[in-house]
This record gives C-alpha cells, sequence and structure tokens, in this order.
C-alpha cells in the first residue's frame, strides 16, 4: 500500500469535513494537496501543503488554516503530533507501527512490493532505440535503449499497458548511401577495388557510412550473389537489393546486441512498409482534408539551415496552430516528401493501432523536431493524443579519466557490444541509469568497477549480497527457526525500535511512492537514486552493528530480535530486487 497515499486521502477527507461544517467553501480543488516525506527526517514523518494550496482560493491565511487542518489531523487514528511549520506546512508524526506494517506487506508480497494501480490499465507505446540500420550500435544507442527499456518497465509495474517499439528507418537517403558503401566494400571483397580506391570513391559521393564493419557484409552479399551486382553499372538496378540485403543484415546485428543488453521489443515497425503501403499519401491528404497543409515560402532560418528548407514554394504543414514555432515543410519542390512527413504518418500509424499514449526516447540530436512532432500528433487526433519525447545526451566513454580508443570493428566509434564484452549487460544499464537521461553521462571503465561507495551499481548489489550472507549465518546459529518471508512476517516488528531501524522502514514504507511518482514523471532514474539511498541505509546499520552489539543483527542470545532483523534484511533485500528488476538487472547473491 502507498502509505502516502492513503494519509493524502485523510487529508482530503479533513477539508472536505470542514466545508461540509461551513468552515471552508464547497468544491475546493484538491489535485495539489500533497502527502510526502519531508526533506529532513527531524520534521516528522509526512508533511502537507494542503493549508499552503488551499489558503487562497479558500480566502484564508496559510498559516491559520494550517492549524485548523493540524487540529483536525492530530485526531486521526495512527497520527500522533501535527505541527504548523514556515509559511503553513503541516508535519505529522505517525504511529511507527505504520512503517512496520509496510515491512510485513513487503514479505507477504514479495518483489511485486510497489506494483502500482496509477496506471489504471492506460495503454502506452513507448518507442525507443530506433537506431538507423547503418551500422553497429554504439554507447549513444545504449544509453537510449536502457532508458527506454527501464521506463517501459516501470510503467507496467505502475499499472499501464505498456507495448515497446522499435522505428526501422529503412527508407530514404540514409540507406541508400549505406547500400552505395556496400557495394563499394563488395567490389573490394571481390578483388576489384584497393582500400585506397573504396575510399576514394566513398569521399567522392560523400557517403559518411564504409567502416570496417561493412566487410562481413559484403563478403556475405559476395558468397550469395558471386560476382553478380559487379556487372551491373547502373545504380538503380542494385541499390533496391543491396539496400535490402543491409537492412536485413544490420538489424539482425541490432537485434542480437539489444538481446545481450536484454533489451526486446514488442514490436517493430518499418519506415519502407509505410512508404511502399501508401501512408505517407494518406498522412497528408488527411491533414489536407482538414485544411492544415498549404504552399507557401518560408524565411530563410537563422544559423544553420536544416535539410528540408528550401527558397522556392513547398507544402508546408500548419504546425504553428499547434504549438509550433513556424510552420513546417512536409514535401520538398521536387514533389519528394520530407523526413518530418514520414515522421507524421509513423505517428498517424500509431493513432491507428489504438496509441494515443506516446512515448519516445531519442538522441539529443533530434531535439529540434520535437515541436514539430508534437503539433501533428495534435492535429492527427484533434488534442487528444499525447506525446512525450525523452532526449538521451550522450554518453563519454573513459578509462580512468582518459577517452577509450574507438572500436577497431566500427572503425569510428565504441559499440555498444564493446561495451557489454568489456563491463557485462547489468552494469551498462545501472550507470546508464545513474543520471537523468538529458544529462551528459561519462561512463568510465574503471570506475564502474571500482567496489566502493562512489560506484553506485556496486553499492546496491553489496547491500542485497549482503543481505544474502546475513541468512546464511543465521541458517547456521538457528537451525530451526522459519526463516522463509512467511515466517519473517511472523516476528516481533515492535522489537524494531532503534532510530536507524525505523529509518529504514520509513524507506521500505516510500517504495510504492517511489515507483508511482518515477512513473508520473517518466525518470526511471529515480530509481536508481532510491536504491542507492536504501542501499546506504542499510549499510549504515550494518556498520554501526560492528560498533554497538544491541544492533548487530544477529544475537545468539536473543531469537526474538534475530528474528525481526532478519526480518528488515529480508525486506530490503525483496525492495532492492524490485529496483534492479526494473532495471532488468539481476540481484547477486555473494560478492568476493
Amino acid at each position: 500500500m502507498n502509505i502516502f497515499a492513503d494519509f493524502k486521502s485523510r487529508i482530503d477527507g479533513v477539508v472536505n469535513a470542514l466545508a461540509a461544517e461551513g468552515a471552508l467553501p464547497a468544491g475546493l480543488d484538491l489535485t495539489r494537496v500533497a502527502a510526502e516525506p519531508p526533506r529532513e527526517a527531524g520534521h516528522g514523518d509526512i508533511t502537507t501543503n494542503a493549508a499552503m494550496v488551499l489558503a487562497k482560493p479558500a480566502g484564508k491565511n496559510p498559516k491559520e488554516l494550517a492549524a485548523v487542518i493540524a487540529e483536525r489531523l492530530k485526531a486521526l487514528p495512527d497520527v500522533t503530533g501535527a505541527e504548523v511549520a514556515g509559511p503553513g506546512f503541516i508535519n505529522l508524526k505517525i504511529n511507527d507501527e505504520i512503517w512496520r506494517g509496510a515491512l510485513r506487506d513487503v514479505l507477504a508480497i514479495g518483489p511485486a512490493y510497489g506494483d502500482g494501480k496509477i496506471g489504471g490499465g492506460e495503454i502506452v507505446n513507448v518507442e525507443y532505440v530506433s537506431a538507423n540500420p547503418t551500422g553497429p550500435m554504439h554507447v549513444g544507442h545504449a544509453r537510449g535503449a536502457v532508458v527506454g527499456d527501464a521506463l517501459a518497465r516501470l510503467l507496467a509495474k505502475a499499472g499501464f499497458a505498456v507495448t515497446k517499439e522499435y522505428y526501422i528507418n529503412d527508407a530514404g537517403g540514409q540507406v541508400d548511401h549505406v547500400a552505395r558503401a556496400l557495394h563499394a566494400r563488395y567490389l573490394q571483397v571481390l578483388g576489384k577495388l584497393s582500400e585506397e580506391d573504396v575510399q576514394g570513391k566513398l569521399a567522392r559521393k560523400e557517403i559518411m557510412y564504409g567502416g570496417a564493419y561493412l566487410m562481413p557484409v559484403a563478403e556475405k552479399l559476395a558468397g550469395r550473389d558471386g560476382d553478380k551486382w559487379a556487372k551491373v553499372e547502373d545504380e538503380k538496378t542494385w541499390i533496391p537489393p543491396l539496400r535490402d540485403f543491409t537492412v536485413a543484415y544490420m538489424m539482425e546485428a541490432v537485434k542480437e546486441d539489444l538481446a545481450a543488453l536484454g533489451v526486446q521489443h514488442d514490436i517493430f515497425s518499418s519506415e519502407k512498409a509505410l512508404v511502399d503501403a501508401g501512408k505517407v499519401d494518406a498522412a497528408l491528404q488527411y491533414l489536407a482534408d482538414q485544411g492544415l497543409t498549404y504552399t507557401g515560402v518560408l524565411e530563410p532560418p537563422k544559423g544553420k539551415t536544416p535539410d528540408d528548407w528550401e527558397p522556392r514554394p513547398q507544402l508546408l504543414f500548419k504546425a504553428t496552430q499547434f504549438g509550433d514555432e513556424v510552420d513546417r515543410p512536409v514535401k520538398k519542390s521536387d514533389g519528394s516528401w520530407t523526413y518530418f512527413a514520414g515522421d507524421i504518418a509513423y505517428h498517424k500509424d500509431k493513432v491507428d493501432r489504438g496509441f494515443y499514449n506516446l512515448i519516445n526516447v531519442w538522441g539529443a540530436d533530434h531535439g529540434g523536431y520535437v515541436k514539430r512532432v508534437q503539433a501533428a500528433l495534435k492535429a492527427l487526433t484533434v488534442g487528444k493524443g499525447k506525446l512525450d519525447v525523452q532526449l538521451a545526451q550522450m554518453v563519454r566513454v573513459l578509462n580512468n579519466g582518459e577517452p577509450v580508443k574507438m572500436s577497431k570493428r566500427a572503425g569510428t566509434f565504441v559499440t555498444l557490444r564493446d561495451l557489454i564484452d568489456e563491463v557485462g549487460k547489468d552494469v551498462v544499464r545501472f550507470i546508464m541509469l545513474t543520471r537523468k537521461n538529458d544529462a551528459p553521462l561519462d561512463f568510465d571503465y574503471a570506475k564502474v568497477m571500482e567496489k566502493s561507495r562512489e560506484n553506485p551499481v556496486f553499492y546496491v548489489q553489496y547491500a542485497h549480497a549482503r543481505g544474502r550472507s546475513v541468512f546464511r549465518h543465521a541458517a547456521e546459529m538457528f537451525p530451526g527457526a522459519d526463516l522463509t518471508d512467511k515466517g519473517l512476517g511472523k516476528a516481533d516488528l515492535s522489537l524494531l525500535k532503534d532510530s536507524d531501524e525505523v529509518g529504514v522502514l520509513r524507506m521500505i514504507a516510500n517504495w510504492p511512492r517511489t515507483i508511482e511518482s518515477a512513473a508520473v514523471a517518466h525518470e526511471p532514474h529515480r530509481i536508481a537514486f532510491y536504491m542507492y539511498d536504501l542501499a546506504s541505509a542499510f549499510h549504515g546499520l550494518w556498520n554501526k552493528g560492528n560498533d554497538a552489539a544491541e544492533l548487530r543483527f544477529l544475537q545468539a542470545a536473543d531469537q526474538n530480535v534475530s528474528l525481526a532483523r532478519l526480518a528488515l534484511v529480508r525486506g530490503v533485500g525483496l525492495v532492492i530486487a524490485s529496483g534492479l528488476a526494473v532495471f532488468g538487472v539481476e540481484p547477486v547473491e555473494e560478492m568476493r
């Protein structure tokens, strides 16, 4: 149970009772009333802003209203104190048995503790990774993959019905370019071009692709087709089959890399399939029928000129009607669709499939596209659709503070597989979530393998492993005791009364609220912060126990106290396991 949500309901009840008595106006909006942990533990157990947010609409002085509400709250069951603080906050103290009840819930429910209903089964589409099938996945893709996958897991735990989607950008100029690069490598495999020839050919055509990673693709193509494509001079003939071959090969590699990272998708949508099915034409016709497109000439943009701007008439979408800064081109003067037109069609396709709540995880370099796509979704759904775009900032790979050399296989960047092979998928996943996704991240090989408090993945995993170690010792010390979760649920938890023990109980009770708030905010990194704080509090108990015999987890002379503390240790372990499951990380049983 979310204890803070329960007390929010109790506070709302007090306000409604005051309104029924005529002490407050009827129909006050209580949506902004909050019940949450205070920033400092010394201020109490729960704090509420009720008087602060209701004073103005109620025509009352905040501190005076707080005093009235606090007096009523004191009379509630389990409330042992209510004090007004600052300009009108109310700090509550509650019976410690409430926190012990949360521990009993954890022992009864297990890792599913924290599963919420705030999502109400609402359907959510989370699109992430969506890397162009033009080469191996790199470190930047890793961050977007982990953020998207963890966010999807978080939303599912909070009660949303989540579909995880990958959009394959397999239409347009980029895949044509990689097909040309493959053709050059293919000729090299056949002995018709040297490495120097290949590089010159790619440079003349301004093709950014063509790294060593294409050699295995070229070898496979040559193995299948022999010299068939070396005999065809017209690139219009060989680009389509080579493009399809490259996309199929790269997507197979992408799926293998994602599997190694523990990332899965429910749906893979193809841009080319949308184009071939005429869905781009249909989407733009839909907007035209609504009077939302016109032919015009845009003012020259300031600064860098985008690819879709032309100093001549283009078909434009009325994006400014839906919150964008300028209207956006959807068709070029040569009659071809812009990249944005494909985005419109793809999002209309999502809507047509029943998805109105959309979350896209994009690389930070796509930040300029956010408002235009959000504007398009509003137009397509008459304002009913929601699109949140989470931008994943760059990742800098270091080793002891020094930049890591680029991958030999990729040639120009560190690949996702390099990262996984070096430190393991669990470390990659956890570290990618230790900062908010829109902040740059340094991934230092040496730092992430340290066994210290400064390494969050170690610190959290060490807490779980320490807990398992306690249980191995307990089984030897108390051979007849029932150390199952069910058995520990019957322990006398009133023996958990030290202030630090109660502090850990409070943190355990805050787990359901943490899940809800992180899910609503679309911020899975909050889970990393929570787990680090919980691990820190647990390690603090352990360290205190080394100095004070009365706080040792196991006391041979007092089985009842030992069982109560074992229940607390197990509760911490279950919550850490629950958090790691959101991250897609396996909790460790032992560390050496």
